[in-house]
């Protein structure tokens, strides 16, 4: 009997085309942040482009698409004038009343005449952080963490939002992006995938937002196990308890590679971590059980400049789309 390699899959941007989700809310979720400043009506909708994010994303560092938006906030808020942050025990409407002295008629000239607007200013202005902004992105949904609770109305929509959180919206009350994924790879190729690999998912997504999007796409008969962010979520709080350390397992850390490698009975002839951000290729590279990192460019705005980053963060191939990765795993290389 020939022995199964074993093939991990991210979920965003890999299995599942996020670029009208995740990456169309972060940039909405940045747009609304400053709704009710001065001048707010003048940026422009969107505010930047998906490549622009893209290539910040790329940088690394980056969690998930709530972190990538506190980024993308930061830096747009180095354009803001009349900034000043008024108390309030209400965290809404401590945020409310900072919005509503802040002027972005600014921010929405240079958001209209430059290119790449935050790209460029992440080169001005590096990784250095607003405390204003950083202040109103503590604590989680419904505790003031005001930019993760716009991002998941948004994400979720009024409806999935009340019923996952069991709260009401504040900022967003329509329909969710969430609705808006589209499938990456078709039902035949995970079907012959699976066939002759044994196939699993580690995805920075919470719990209920990859179940949401395995079912609605019915992919979860492909795959044996699912990791997520709840799953690094769970392991921190058990660590933190037992040895009062606090650890960051998400990724690049592999731990959701080394779990489900740890896990998998029999033994398999090969692991593989496919991936589309230099995280992942990072992430492979540090597991203890050998993973080769697969960089693929399927959904990218910008190939080149992805194919060049995955490289540099040590790929060890880089596919173009699922056909191209069927033929390299068929190689066994």
């Amino acid at each position: 009997m020939t022995t199964k390699s074993l093939i991990v899959f991210d979920m965003d941007g890999v299995i599942i085309d996020v670029s009208g989700s995740y990456r169309e809310t972060v940039r909405q979720t940045a747009r609304l942040f400053f709704k009710g400043a001065r001048s707010w009506r003048d940026l422009p909708d969107p505010l930047f482009s998906l490549s622009d994010l893209a290539n910040v994303k790329q940088s690394g560092g980056l969690n998930n698409d709530w972190d990538l938006t506190l980024v993308a906030i930061d830096l747009l808020f180095n354009l803001v004038k009349g900034v000043t942050k008024v108390e309030d025990p209400d965290p809404w409407s401590s945020y409310s009343k900072t919005i509503t002295q802040c002027d972005v008629a600014g921010l929405a000239q240079c958001l209209k005449s430059t290119k790449n607007p935050l790209s460029s200013l992440r080169i001005k202005t590096g990784k250095s952080k607003n405390n204003i902004v950083t202040g109103f992105y503590s604590g989680d949904v419904g505790s003031g963490n005001i930019i993760k609770q716009i991002f998941q109305e948004i994400y979720l929509g009024k409806d999935l939002f009340e019923t996952t959180y069991g709260i009401p919206t504040k900022a967003y009350h329509s329909k969710g992006y969430i609705t808006r994924e589209k499938l990456l790879i078709d039902h035949a190729q995970l079907e012959r995938l699976s066939k002759y690999n044994i196939l699993a998912v580690a995805t920075g997504r919470p719990e209920a937002e990859a179940d949401y999007a395995l079912d609605f796409f019915k992919l979860k008969k492909f795959f044996t196990m699912i990791y997520s962010l709840d799953d690094c979520l769970r392991e921190e709080k058990k660590i933190r308890d037992e040895k009062g350390v606090k650890v960051s397992l998400s990724k690049p850390n592999p731990f959701m590679l080394d779990t489900i490698a740890a896990l998998q009975k029999p033994a398999v002839s090969g692991h593989y971590y496919v991936g589309d951000m230099p995280d992942d290729m990072v992430t492979a590279k540090r597991s203890k059980a050998g993973f080769k990192a697969i960089g693929i460019l399927i959904s990218s705005p910008d190939k080149d400049n992805l194919k060049k980053n995955l490289l540099k963060s040590g790929a060890d191939h880089i596919v173009d789309d699922f056909a191209e990765l069927m033929s390299l795993l068929a190689s066994g290389k």
